[in-house]
């Protein structure tokens, strides 16, 4: 007879589409979840699902046995990381006592030779610094000193450090008194405008360098120099990158630009660059105008 047959295939198809969505609900569940733990920044194989099978009890322990590796490596990396990180520290702080050394015996002399021997000790002296802030730029554990500076303060020992370069190369300083103060940090605020200055000493082979303050609290480094070709001036920050004067110059490495922007934009300061091929290259570099303040 065909009812019975008919009734018996009905409750079979009836019960298969039952389980078949109970079982696609707990699979749609077991989705989300995991698609959850991908978002995650970091996943823990804790917050996996528990496995229904034995397929999956041996994926669960394959994913078990890569994580460990994965967290075990890490920790070597981050190991030997701090150990380099360690060793040119110390070299930095090491190098700089024969460097200081050699430079009180250059201001013994009064010949051009001294003066060009004591200008290319100077940028050894700025590439240890420049390795010192390449360590620290990422570093959770930096050294920063937040507080209130006087700008003029922390320009003049830019200036001082670079006066013999000015004199050598017959550059002109034009320095308006900022009477400005910013919350910074004096150390590595000096390491971004020393290096500004040092490329517009280094570019400029004749006229002069202006240094002057525009609103809102904004530090301006001006120069006469060769200038910045347009194509260049996108990438002029980007870590290495040296653009047409790098390759003429065939001593830049790229890195002093980068260094800028990147402890520019932890200090919580701006910069930026424009320029113009042949007449010369201006940074803008700006401060918070929260705290600032203008002396009376």
């Amino acid at each position: 007879p065909t009812a019975p047959v008919l009734y018996g295939s009905i409750l079979s198809g009836f019960a298969g589409l039952v389980f078949t969505a109970v079982d696609f609900i707990l699979y749609r569940r077991r989705c989300i979840v995991l698609q959850k733990l991908e978002k995650e920044i970091t996943v823990s194989v804790e917050n996996l699902p528990q496995p229904r099978n034995t397929v999956e009890e041996e994926y669960t322990k394959l994913i078990n046995i890569l994580y460990d590796s994965l967290k075990a490596a890490e920790n070597e990396a981050a190991e030997k990381l701090s150990d380099m990180t360690d060793y040119y520290t110390m070299w930095v702080h090491q190098i700089k006592t024969p460097i200081a050394a050699m430079g009180l015996i250059l201001q013994s002399g009064d010949s051009p030779e001294y003066s060009e021997l004591s200008e290319n000790l100077q940028r050894i002296e700025q590439y240890a610094e420049m390795v010192l802030c390449y360590l620290r730029i990422d570093s959770d554990s930096s050294d920063l000193v937040i507080r209130e500076y006087d700008l003029d303060d922390i320009v003049r020992q830019a200036v001082r450090k670079f006066s013999s370069q000015f004199i050598r190369r017959k550059l002109k300083l034009s320095y308006e008194p900022l009477n400005k103060k910013v919350l910074t940090d004096e150390k590595w605020l000096l390491f971004v405008i020393e290096q500004v200055i040092s490329n517009a000493v280094k570019y400029t082979s004749s006229g002069m360098v202006q240094i002057y303050c525009e609103e809102p609290l904004t530090l301006c480094i001006k120069d006469t120099g060769i200038g910045i070709a347009p194509e260049d001036l996108p990438r002029i920050f980007e870590k290495g990158y040296t653009g047409y004067n790098g390759h003429a110059d065939k001593k830049a490495t790229g890195i002093g630009l980068y260094l800028c922007r990147q402890m520019a934009d932890k200090l919580g300061h701006t910069i930026h660059m424009g320029s113009e091929i042949g007449k010369g290259t201006k940074v803008w570099i700006g401060f918070d105008l929260d705290y600032a303040d203008t002396r009376d």
